[in-house]
């Protein structure tokens, strides 16, 4: 749902090339990397345990778009809003899964894993960094030539975040945009909570 929000969103800013790759889809299959989303997963599980990967990178012609540093923003912007909506969706079900009673732990857990995997994907992919969503909207957002100086620092994007997944410094990121995404969540769920209640 990430990609397949960005590639709508890309698509009602003017361009055209994920929907003509097939992009605008919720089927997972079109969004298959076979070295991101599974052999490197897959690797770093066997030697490490921790796993990360990455979907198919999405096509995006940003030249083709009709204010293309604007609207880079809310094409990045809109992947993390999916991973909200759907942690939205499983905080939802939580909620009428505790109103009806239901006994057995695996659906709560289930709910719970949604909510905290979509939080935590929103998140990661909202980093400053070069390349990511995040990194993405802070180009929007500075001055032409600070933006464009920073755009040099794409091709090692990779390379940075590695290093600071692997020193440890992405943690108390993760942890305050999980806090205030957490927080919203449940301001937005409050009224079908005091109404269930």
């Amino acid at each position: 749902m990430h990609d397949a929000a960005q590639a709508f969103a890309a698509k009602r800013f003017g361009d055209n090339t994920a929907h003509a790759a097939g992009r605008t889809t919720f089927n997972p299959l079109a969004h298959i990397d076979p070295i991101g989303t599974i052999v490197i997963p897959v690797v770093m599980y066997l030697m490490s345990g921790f796993v990360f990967g990455y979907a198919k990178p999405l096509p995006i012609n940003y030249g083709q778009m009709r204010h293309p540093k604007r609207d880079m923003a809310w094409v990045a912007l809109s992947g993390p809003g999916a991973n909200f909506l759907m942690a939205l969706m499983w905080l939802v079900i939580a909620i009428f899964l505790q109103y009806f009673g239901v006994q057995e732990d695996f659906p709560h857990l289930v709910a719970k894993a949604g909510i905290q995997t979509n939080l935590w994907l929103m998140a990661f992919n909202l980093l400053p960094i070069p390349s990511m969503d995040g990194g993405r909207v802070l180009f929007s957002l500075l001055p032409h030539k600070a933006a464009f100086q920073y755009a040099r620092l794409e091709p090692y994007g990779f390379i940075i975040l590695l290093a600071l997944i692997f020193l440890h410094l992405i943690g108390p990121w993760l942890y305050w945009i999980g806090i205030v995404a957490n927080l919203l969540l449940h301001l937005i769920v409050y009224p079908l909570t005091i109404l269930l209640t």
